[in-house]
């Protein structure tokens, strides 16, 4: 004999709304910010390949005396470039560092009204840092007469990674202009929905 169910009939709590993603871009990013989610694993990518060349480099140096001459660099740059899009990877996972002391008070439209502000003020952050990165790219591509000539390491192999390390953060740092001001018109949106809801 079975017995009764005694929450059967009772009403349900409702259940807990999940603000962010567990993993993945928040909603706020929309179809730029999961662009970028999925990308990321292009560079996780590159992360490990960068693994594999220094264990072939110690291969060749030790067991076969025969070092080669990109794997240093190649490895840097690699890592360089998982490490600056890691930045803008954050951003849109909403993984960042942060001093929460305030912002774990705030519920509700205040809090969105908040992450906009907060939204807002990274935009102005990042678009300073664009403009002084297309200083950096405009010096690393041309040289001083306007002839294009990319910046290169200096090394025996003489890669071009610094000039195209140094446009990737300037791309980066715009694509995170354009993500702070999606995720800002965003979080305002869903305040104002709020308020109207209310």
């Amino acid at each position: 004999m079975t017995q009764p169910d005694p929450t059967e009939g009772a009403p349900h709590a409702p259940e807990p709304t999940q603000i962010e993603p567990e993993h993945g871009a928040i909603s706020e990013t929309g179809l730029l910010g999961r662009w970028i989610d999925r990308t990321g694993l292009v560079f996780a990518i590159g992360i490990v390949a960068s693994a594999l060349i220094l264990l072939n480099e110690v291969v060749l140096r030790y067991g076969f005396n025969s070092p080669t001459i990109w794997a240093h660099e190649t490895t840097i740059f690699l890592c360089a470039m998982a490490f600056v899009y890691g930045g803008l990877y954050c951003v849109v996972r909403n993984s960042h560092i942060r001093v929460v002391l305030i912002y774990d008070m705030i519920t509700g439209r205040a809090k969105r009204v908040l992450d906009a502000v907060i939204s807002l003020i990274c935009l102005f952050a990042a678009a300073f840092f664009a403009w002084a990165a297309y200083g950096m790219v405009m010096k690393a591509v041309f040289r001083p007469g306007g002839e294009i000539h990319f910046e290169t390491s200096g090394s025996a192999w003489d890669p071009p990674f610094p000039a195209w390390l140094k446009i990737f953060l300037f791309v980066v740092l715009c694509l995170m202009v354009v993500q702070f001001v999606i995720m800002a018109v965003n979080y305002l949106r869903g305040a104002l929905r709020k308020e109207a809801g209310e």
